[in-house]
């Protein structure tokens, strides 16, 4: 068998298929990029939405919760799935990135949401009621009150989703997207070793996430020091 890799070598490591694999790569870093960008934004938009007040928005509520409910125990592929077979039935012409973008966003936006009301959560109750007694908005409130303190909270565990989720990309591949996977399937169909090939993006994709996962290490500490320093503040003010 290392025979047959080593001989296989120096093809596999031919200037097109080096160029195929970065490409691919750059599939998988924007399909998590977009993906998960949006999802993240969406997230924070249905946490607004979950938080809001009055009896009238009680339908909104549950519709909220629902999705998160259902949504965080689906698998992906099966979103992946459901999303193509319903966009390839109302838009027959939409690009498989379009479609795994979709899916990504509609899984990511769902795990995120929990992240998003937990941080916002964290923020101390006493505050978002001062705001109230001052008649400011509920949207000033949550911009200028409740997210400057609730990002500490939300982004590194946000920043480990992302890292893990690049790794989920490679389901997408299912459905005949260009991402280091499907890239792998085609180098094995080419004859190479499927050690060569799946070893070739098992490397890849730890060149990618490990990078990102200490930048995700590096931001939690400076975020929990800059809390830390605020709270020791507060209470040499108290």
């Amino acid at each position: 068998m290392m025979d047959r890799i080593l001989a296989q070598l120096p093809r596999f490591l031919s200037a097109d298929n080096l160029v195929l694999l970065a490409e691919a790569a750059g599939m998988t870093l924007a399909l998590t990029a977009v993906g998960c960008g949006i999802g993240f934004g969406l997230a924070f938009l249905l946490v607004y939405l979950r938080q809001s007040p009055g009896r009238w928005a009680l339908p909104l509520r549950l519709l909220c919760i629902a999705y998160v409910e259902v949504f965080r125990r689906i698998p992906f592929l099966v979103v992946t799935y459901l999303v193509l077979f319903f966009i390839q039935a109302v838009a027959s012409n939409a690009s498989l990135f379009t479609i795994a973008v979709v899916a990504i966003c509609i899984h990511a936006t769902a795990y995120t949401a929990e992240i998003v009301r937990g941080g916002l959560e964290s923020v101390p109750r006493q505050q978002i009621e001062a705001a109230q007694a001052m008649n400011i908005g509920r949207l000033r409130t949550t911009v200028l009150i409740v997210l400057p303190q609730a990002w500490p909270v939300i982004v590194p565990p946000a920043i480990a989703y992302a890292v893990s989720f690049i790794k989920d990309t490679s389901l997408v591949s299912q459905i005949g997207v260009f991402e280091l996977t499907f890239r792998a399937k085609e180098l094995n169909n080419q004859g190479f070793s499927g050690i060569l090939a799946y070893g070739a993006i098992a490397l890849v994709y730890f060149v990618i996430s490990f990078p990102l996962s200490l930048l995700g290490q590096h931001l939690e500490k400076r975020l929990a020091t800059s809390r830390a320093e605020r709270r020791a503040r507060r209470l040499r003010r108290a």
